[in-house]
């Protein structure tokens, strides 16, 4: 029987992410398990979630350590005491240090709400809208120190349609991130994609169907 690997999430909201990606870990055959929710902050309401899914979760709240590195010891110390193997980022909206991402390197992975490397950072679906794109949609990267960078291991495609607003073009995107996000952990624990320096190949069947068009033919 093959074991699953343990992953731990950071979560700073409401935790949507972490939602989708435990509903995806009870299915059976998933390869994965959520040992651990931690956020940064308390007022967070994916911990109350988690909490009541009998997961672990732990606030770190960032405002009382003295320094990033401190804050940093003591979220290493957790997830070494879950046993993370993995560790996946469901807006955790801290930027942290290189040394810590470097010691998690291949071992974390974040989401993000752009076809990267369109559109770092915040404002996301502001900024498509004023940019004028046609299509728009989400990535799962592993971290690298740098914001929003990183081997790309997953893309999810959204058109963008007249009459969207941010919030409702953030609504559509989210419910492509609900699925690509658990998807492309599953394909990680599996040991189906594989990393070399920056390079990722990835063992699972292509997409498959025709493009996607927007406007519609």
């Amino acid at each position: 029987m093959t074991t699953k690997k343990r992953v731990a999430i950071l979560i700073s909201g409401r935790g949507s992410n972490l939602r989708a990606l435990v509903e995806a870990a009870r299915a059976p055959g998933y390869p994965a398990e959520i040992v651990a929710v931690i956020s940064n902050r308390p007022e967070a309401k994916g911990l109350a979630w988690a909490k009541e899914q009998g997961i672990p979760a732990h606030v770190l709240d960032h405002t009382l350590f003295e320094s990033r590195e401190h804050f940093e010891a003591q979220l290493g110390a957790l997830l070494g005491s879950a046993r993370a193997d993995l560790v996946a980022l469901a807006g955790f909206m801290r930027i942290m240090t290189p040394e810590f991402v470097e010691s998690w390197r291949d071992r974390m992975l974040n989401i993000h709400p752009s076809l990267l490397p369109a559109f770092r950072g915040l404002k996301t679906h502001e900024r498509a809208l004023h940019a004028g794109v046609r299509i728009t949609g989400c990535t799962v990267h592993l971290v690298r120190p740098e914001m929003d960078e990183g081997p790309i291991l997953g893309q999810a495609a959204v058109p963008v349609t007249e009459g969207d607003t941010p919030e409702t073009l953030a609504a559509r995107v989210l419910e492509a991130e609900h699925r690509l996000y658990p998807h492309v952990l599953a394909l990680l624990a599996k040991d189906q994609i594989k990393v070399n320096g920056d390079v990722v190949k990835i063992f699972a069947p292509a997409a498959e169907g025709t493009a996607l068009f927007s406007p519609g033919l």
